[in-house]
């Protein structure tokens, strides 16, 4: 069973940094491409951050140069490191990824960056 369990969110001041971290079971963590999705409310769930099983990351406009994202295998364990957050970064953040047709996510984590 595909299962991933964030941890790192909470409530920080605009400028403030925060560490996301979402460890995965179940699959064979270090041959798939990971994710960080965030959705505000009622907006739709957005791309954050990729990184692929060769460490080639992709970002969104609106974090790059802001967040990084980065793994370890070992620990089946994938990051976001968040930086110079913005009161727009305030949102539930999940990590998921792809397993064949079906697309797996976490439970999400709540970040809040207010003063």
């Amino acid at each position: 069973q595909v299962q991933f369990v964030e941890s790192g969110g909470g409530l920080v001041q605009p400028g403030g940094s925060l560490r996301l971290s979402c460890t995965a079971s179940g699959i064979m963590f270090r041959i798939y491409t990971m994710g960080w999705y965030r959705q505000a409310p009622g907006k739709q769930r957005e791309l954050v951050a990729s990184i692929t099983s060769s460490e080639n990351t992709n970002y969104a406009v609106s974090v790059k140069g802001r967040f990084t994202i980065s793994r370890d295998n070992a620990k089946a364990t994938v990051y976001l490191q968040m930086n110079s957050l913005k009161p727009e970064d305030t949102a539930v953040y999940y990590c998921g990824t792809r397993v064949g047709l079906a697309d797996y996510w976490g439970q999400g984590t709540q970040v809040t960056v207010s003063p």
